[in-house]
């Protein structure tokens, strides 16, 4: 288009009977392009900076900046907390659980030192009071060191171990205690150190005026003051003077059996004592209604007396 032509512009109304004609030249028709053209540069001039604007509001600022990175680092430092908190507490219950397996390996010792003792296991092959001795090569690759869950797994089955040892063990020790109670209580023997029988068990004739009497137990001469024993283990249930005996000492055995040592010089005993065999209950004398030093030794059973010989050939278990 030139500029010296003409541009019609044909404005119809609603009622196609009127309509009005606007006649535009080249020049004007440039000059509207051109405004048209500004007005779109402007608008996207201004979007621009609208959008860089909005972008410079949402970049933050230094002090932003730290404050984000301060809020990062209290948590990592809380995350950090909670873990060593988690591990203490793993380190206490692991630490917890070793003191209980200490003291049932003390227990374990304790048992096994009076295994040794009483000689059911040998004393020079098993030595409770020292560490169990190990060892071997090092080897040359390098070695880490236990982690948690594997030192959990290890003491868990060190728990399993033991408790199937303390279980067999005290099985063993009820045996034992048994056995050793069954020894105690069997009752055989002299209950004297040195002595000779210087009278017999049943019908005698009495020392004292001849007459054939009842001799309820059997007499034991020997030195004066020597040891009178006991033939079995008991408790004592009678230390003291009684007529015809002298002083006597009782010891009920159980099971209905009771052995009494009558014309003692010295009582050792007490009522109640709990002795063993061979313990020293008093000492030989010639108290009571008797001719010199011994010990009159009475067994009885069910309150009936019997014939002490059959426990003094009885032999040892």
């Amino acid at each position: 288009m030139k500029p010296e032509d003409n541009m019609n512009i044909i404005f119809v109304g609603k009622s196609h009977g009127q309509s009005r004609v606007l006649s535009l030249n080249g020049t004007v028709v440039f000059a509207l392009a051109l405004v048209v053209l500004a007005l779109i540069v402007s608008a996207g001039w201004a979007g621009y900076r609208l959008a860089v604007a909005e972008a410079e509001a949402r970049e933050p600022t230094e002090s932003e900046l730290v404050a984000h990175w301060r809020g990062k680092l209290s948590e990592q430092k809380a995350e950090l907390a909670g873990l060593q908190q988690n591990v203490q507490a793993q380190v206490d219950a692991l630490t917890l659980r070793l003191g209980e397996i200490q003291g049932r390996l003390l227990r374990l010792d304790a048992l096994g030192q009076r295994f040794v003792e009483s000689g059911l296991v040998a004393s020079d092959e098993f030595d409770f009071s020292q560490p169990a001795a190990v060892g071997g090569p090092e080897e040359s690759l390098s070695s880490d060191s236990f982690s948690a869950p594997e030192l959990t797994r290890m003491i868990d089955e060190l728990e399993n171990k033991m408790q199937s040892r303390e279980q067999q063990l005290r099985l063993l020790d009820q045996v034992s205690s048994r056995q050793k109670l069954e020894d105690e209580l069997y009752l055989e023997g002299r209950p004297i150190t040195w002595g000779w029988l210087s009278s017999p068990y049943g019908y005698r004739s009495d020392p004292f005026n001849g007459k054939r009497t009842w001799h309820a137990g059997v007499d034991l001469a020997g030195k004066d003051g020597s040891d009178i024993i006991a033939v079995a283990g008991g408790v004592v249930t009678y230390a003291s003077e009684r007529r015809g005996y002298g002083n006597l000492v009782e010891v009920d055995h159980g099971d209905g059996l009771v052995t009494r040592y009558a014309h003692c010089k010295t009582i050792k005993a007490k009522v109640g004592d709990v002795v063993q065999k061979g313990q020293v209950l008093a000492l030989m004398g010639s108290t009571g209604r008797s001719t010199g030093p011994h010990v009159h030794f009475e067994v009885i059973r069910n309150g009936k007396t019997e014939n002490p010989e059959t426990y003094i050939k009885r032999a040892s278990r």
